[in-house]
């Protein structure tokens, strides 16, 4: 008879105590963690904290109203279109990582604009802690119980006991020690070239290892939502190629000669 991992956490910390979630804590340790070694970045090419904590706040802020936006558009536009109140309440779930990394995008670029630092170099540190920042958040997706793959017969199949009693594929941690990866190979290419990777390599790289991986993982995944169901690709590989394709792009350009701000 086969065993399987039977999944039946609870998604409060402190049932019946404090609405404190699991996913919440998990999704503050990706800023804190990130943060962490962003610093040690700024301060190895000596550049000021206060210019980190400005950064900080721009990915924070994009962060978050990105990825529900993109859930909001991508996902379910019709339902929160015509309940446009509902777009407020995060807390009940809805965040689409392809909306965060476009809210980024964008934010890293009015970062770089006001602050006249070059974009991929801005983007080239970001990166390496965005990754890290995937570990925790897919994390925090399976302490929910949420983001599950399909049923499956290997014996690692997690029994999510909140949805059903099916074996199913635990995507979750399929992409989360992915993205933990992808960091480990990200921070070991900066230090490797002491500071000064050649500009926009940590950036393609990121895309291309990233979303493949979030590309492959969707065909074990359960579909989000229902229109999705009778697609040959679903909605998040038909976003992640583009990032793919952006990634080949830049990492494959012309080689510049690397420099801090130029």
């Amino acid at each position: 008879m086969l065993s399987y991992i039977t999944w039946s956490v609870n998604p409060e910390i402190f049932p019946n105590l404090l609405p404190v979630r699991w996913y919440g804590l998990l999704f503050a340790a990706a800023f804190f963690f990130g943060y962490l070694v962003l610093i040690k970045i700024f301060k190895h090419e000596k550049l000021p904290v206060a210019l980190l904590d400005q950064l900080a706040l721009y990915v924070f802020i994009a962060t978050i109203i990105g990825a529900r936006l993109g859930h909001v558009l991508f996902y379910e536009p019709d339902y929160f279109l015509s309940n446009p109140l509902l777009i407020l309440k995060i807390w009940q779930g809805g965040l689409a990582s392809h909306g965060a990394a476009i809210g980024i995008l964008i934010a890293i670029w009015l970062f770089s604009r006001k602050n006249k630092i070059h974009y991929l170099w801005v983007l080239d540190r970001l990166v390496i802690v965005v990754a890290l920042g995937g570990f925790f958040i897919r994390m925090g997706n399976l302490m929910n119980s949420e983001i599950y793959g399909r049923a499956t017969l290997l014996p690692w199949g997690f029994i999510f006991t909140s949805q059903d009693n099916i074996p199913r594929h635990p995507t979750q941690i399929y992409e989360g020690l992915s993205y933990l990866a992808i960091f480990g190979y990200l921070l070991w290419h900066y230090w490797r070239k002491n500071g000064k990777p050649r500009q926009g390599y940590l950036f393609g790289m990121f895309l291309i290892l990233l979303f493949t991986v979030r590309f492959l993982i969707e065909f074990v995944k359960e579909p989000q939502v229902d229109f999705e169901t009778d697609m040959l690709l679903n909605m998040g590989q038909l976003l992640s190629i583009p990032f793919i394709i952006a990634g080949v792009i830049v990492v494959f350009r012309k080689e510049r000669k690397p420099t801090k701000n130029n």
